[in-house]
């Protein structure tokens, strides 16, 4: 999730969000935040439809943004997995932030059992596919030897022929 949809979602500045991110850095490791590099950027952009927003390079920083006019993000956005925003609550010190974090919370609880009865399904579904393929089996056995009847009345083998009566006495 990008830092300025997060923001928005706790009720707080974009900038203020990143401030308080940068100021518990060891509570975010990569795994929980991190900062999309100019072209990830860029790719975001043309997939979303924003307004159009030009790179420059200072000596100092990492690249930054800026849109041509307006003001706009001076910086690359930076992105919060589900224990990113969730920690990202946390370290917020606003009422709408707490909230918003146990909601959040409670919504990866509920997407996870969801995704659970799919495994389980999942599970269901696999071994009911291997009962039929056991009795697919049993059928097609049944009906090959139907088809081979089938086949034996269209084109009888040749039967053996009876034997011939001897000529001759016979005792």
């Amino acid at each position: 999730m990008l830092d300025s949809d997060l923001a928005r979602i706790y009720s707080v500045e974009t900038g203020a969000l990143n401030r308080a991110v940068k100021r518990s850095r060891s509570r975010f490791p990569k795994d929980f935040a991190f900062q999309l590099s100019a072209r990830e950027w860029k790719n975001l952009r043309c997939q979303s439809g924003t307004s159009s927003l030009v790179l420059e390079h200072e000596s100092s920083r990492s690249q930054s943004v800026t849109s041509r006019s307006h003001g706009g993000r001076r910086y690359l956005p930076r992105v919060f997995t589900e224990h990113g925003a969730i920690m990202a609550a946390n370290v917020l010190n606003s009422r709408r932030a707490v909230q918003m974090s146990v909601f959040a919370v409670g919504a990866f609880l509920k997407m996870r059992a969801l995704l659970g009865d799919k495994r389980e399904l999942a599970q269901k579904l696999a071994s009911l596919e291997k009962e039929l393929k056991k009795r697919l089996d049993v059928h097609e056995a049944v009906i090959v030897t139907i088809l081979q009847r089938v086949m034996d009345v269209i084109d009888p083998p040749a039967l053996p022929r009876p034997p011939r009566p001897r000529i001759g006495f016979q005792p």
